[in-house]
């Protein structure tokens, strides 16, 4: 089916808040790096330029991931759910994606011990500058 960035933004399904989450995943290695939120005007912008565009809930405004870091996030597929309530980006990551400086926001495990007792652990090493 064919339509325009519009049409398929309007057949989405967002949240109260006019948001739908968007989980981000490396396109070669299908690593989960972060998970943020869209609106329409993000969406139908990052379908646009290629560069992943999100909506911040805390500064209420738009940002294209890595525009001041230069850890840009090209996208090469988007891909969304059997409700057409979430959205899964595929990108090619440039440097880390967490603000930490880890490749992935996921770089920490609850790990279950054997006496129902957890232990908090890194699973990722940080990224450094080159």
């Amino acid at each position: 089916m064919t339509q325009t960035a519009k049409e398929f933004v309007d057949s989405l399904k967002f949240g109260p808040s006019d948001l739908i989450p968007a989980v981000v995943q490396d396109a070669s290695d299908k690593t989960v790096l972060m998970v943020a939120y869209m609106n329409a005007e993000s969406l139908e912008k990052t379908m646009n330029t290629g560069k992943a565009t999100y909506f911040s809930r805390s500064r209420n405004t738009l940002w294209v991931k890595g525009e001041t870091s230069g850890h840009l996030q090209y996208v090469k597929r988007i891909l969304f759910d059997c409700d057409r309530d979430t959205i899964l980006l595929q990108v090619e990551q440039i440097g880390p994606a967490c603000h930490e400086n880890y490749r992935s926001c996921f770089y920490r495990e609850a790990r279950i011990l054997d006496d129902s007792t957890m232990e908090e652990i890194i699973v990722d090493t940080k990224e450094t500058e080159s």
